[in-house]
């Protein structure tokens, strides 16, 4: 089966690090300087909507989405986890994995709101080095 591949769209050519990847769909650890432990869980093809997977395909990128959620707790120690599906800006199936803490930039709003605080530097870079462990434990997670 050729894969579906929509041309411009960012997700479909894929050039980021990814920490695990499969036959269907990858796992990426954003580098996002205000949320250290960001993930994305993306669809290797371009289709814009859950629906338009089989059913196998649903259950299987639910379990890989709750997989990374498991990661992104053990690892990051979050207050929260967000997990996101929008594709609003970028209409190809992928969900957004994001650690919560209430002295994130934006909590409790979402973190696509306006800011209402900065967090402390050195709280940032505490958060960054535990980052640093979650490609690897998303990876044993998957393996």
């Amino acid at each position: 089966m050729t894969a579906l591949r929509e041309p411009g769209c960012e997700l479909c050519s894929l050039s980021m690090p990814v920490a695990w990847a499969g036959d269907k769909f990858s796992v990426i650890v954003v580098d996002d300087a205000s949320y250290p432990g960001f993930c994305r869980v993306i669809w290797h093809d371009h289709v814009r909507e859950m629906s338009d997977l089989s059913r196998a395909d649903r259950l299987l990128v639910n379990e890989a989405v709750f997989l990374v959620e498991q990661a992104v707790r053990d690892i990051m120690q979050p207050l929260k986890v967000n997990v996101a599906s929008l594709g609003n800006v970028v209409p190809h199936l992928h969900w957004h994995i994001i650690p919560r803490y209430a002295d994130d930039a934006h909590f409790p709003a979402p973190v696509w709101a306006q800011a209402v605080r900065e967090t402390p530097s050195d709280i940032l870079a505490a958060r960054r080095a535990l980052a640093e462990q979650l490609g690897a434990a998303i990876a044993r997670r998957f393996n």
